[in-house]
């Protein structure tokens, strides 16, 4: 493995705050110019979720992360990736890419197929970023022993994302297609209310003005978010007592129609025996664990250039961090879209029941997808960035 192959998995893990971590820029490095940005997308995702199609936006976005990182995986590869609701952005070095594109083809086949919907795959070399002005610089952020998150500054995931999402954007398709390997891909937990002292889900993404002030503007955000709901743990929106297992042959079949691109019906019972076990397991000292290390490695909060997070709270919080947020808007310094809901969504990655999974968190009602939906009627308005 070259050094370029391993550069995200050598980079340090800091565990201070994040409203510390974002404004130092010694703490960040450029990602390397042969690697390459992945973007998947679900097209008009906004007309899926309004439909009350939101669930299945979901699962199919993180489908495409489960894809992507069984590829990682069997490569002793760890690269970065960014859940965004509708879809997610990789960063992957070069070696990865014609296996990554071929598996994302097929998959993207799959979900038209079994789902009616668009997914939109596209790449970019990092090299183009940077020849075009715009930068991509990344640290690794620690929020438990085991639980790594990246975080993004700069204005170059944001470019590829507009060039990728372009009508007239061409990716050259990759030669023949691979079954796409999406073994650990489970979504079998029931909308999940917020914790016993909580009142309301807010889905929330924030985008800097400028990105010069980037890390300024960004880090104030942060610190208010601590200041108001307190640390990430405090404003978590998954809690063990809240989960609730959703059983139906209906879900599970959507489950897998996603996963295998069509049902079969002897794994769709014995995957139904084996969730209707976890009602007993989940009560045992081993599956209490394993519901702790879930909300541990709930991933509800991405940063890739602009703020993703879903936490939960009071509206009273809610309503004083939008004064904030307003403030800052009027300033010129940031735009922000908001979405408040009355539960969570969860979809998984479950490789082995220690510490091989990650969950995948959206506000129900399309929360993000909501929340981008009134930060693009800013953009549009003329508020531009």
């Amino acid at each position: 493995m070259t050094n370029s192959e391993r550069f995200y998995a050598e980079l340090p893990a800091h565990r201070m705050s994040l409203s510390q971590l974002v404004p130092d820029a010694s703490l960040f490095h450029p990602v390397p110019d042969d690697w390459l940005v992945i973007i998947t997308d679900i097209k008009n995702s906004t007309g899926a979720v309004m439909d009350g199609r939101h669930e299945d936006v979901n699962l199919i976005a993180a489908g495409s992360i489960v894809s992507v990182l069984n590829i990682a995986y069997n490569s002793d590869i760890t690269l970065p990736f960014f859940f965004g609701g509708d879809g997610a952005t990789f960063l992957i070095p070069s070696i990865l890419a014609d296996d990554i594109m071929r598996s994302l083809t097929r998959y993207a086949g799959n979900t038209r197929d079994n789902f009616g919907m668009e997914l939109r795959t596209g790449i970019l070399p990092v090299k183009t970023i940077y020849d075009r002005g715009y930068e991509i610089l990344i640290a690794k952020y620690s929020s438990s022993k085991t639980f790594l998150v990246p975080i993004v500054l700069g204005n170059g995931l944001a470019y590829a994302e507009k060039v990728i999402k372009a009508e007239d954007h061409l990716t050259d398709p990759p030669v023949g297609q691979a079954e796409p390997d999406l073994t650990g891909m489970q979504c079998r937990w029931d909308k999940i209310p917020p914790p016993i002292d909580k009142e309301e889900i807010v889905s929330l993404l924030v985008i800097a003005r400028h990105v010069t002030q980037q890390p300024e503007a960004l880090g104030r955000v942060l610190q208010k978010l601590d200041e108001l709901y307190g640390p990430p743990e405090k404003r978590q929106p998954i809690s063990v007592n809240k989960l609730k297992l959703k059983t139906t042959f209906s879900r599970l079949g959507t489950e897998m129609r996603a996963r295998l691109g069509r049902i079969k019906w002897l794994e769709l019972l014995k995957t139904w025996f084996i969730t209707l076990y976890g009602y007993i397991w989940f009560n045992t000292k081993n599956g209490q664990r394993y519901l702790e290390r879930l909300v541990e490695m709930s991933d509800t909060l991405v940063i890739d250039g602009k703020i993703n997070t879903v936490i939960t709270g009071s509206s009273r919080q809610r309503e004083d961090l939008q004064k904030l947020l307003e403030t800052m808007e009027k300033e010129g310094s940031i735009l922000y879209g908001l979405h408040v809901s009355n539960a969570s969504v969860m979809s998984c990655y479950v490789r082995d029941m220690e510490d091989g999974h990650i969950h995948f968190v959206d506000g129900s009602e399309g929360g993000y997808t909501q929340a981008a939906r009134m930060l693009k009627g800013k953009l549009h308005s003329g508020q531009h960035v």
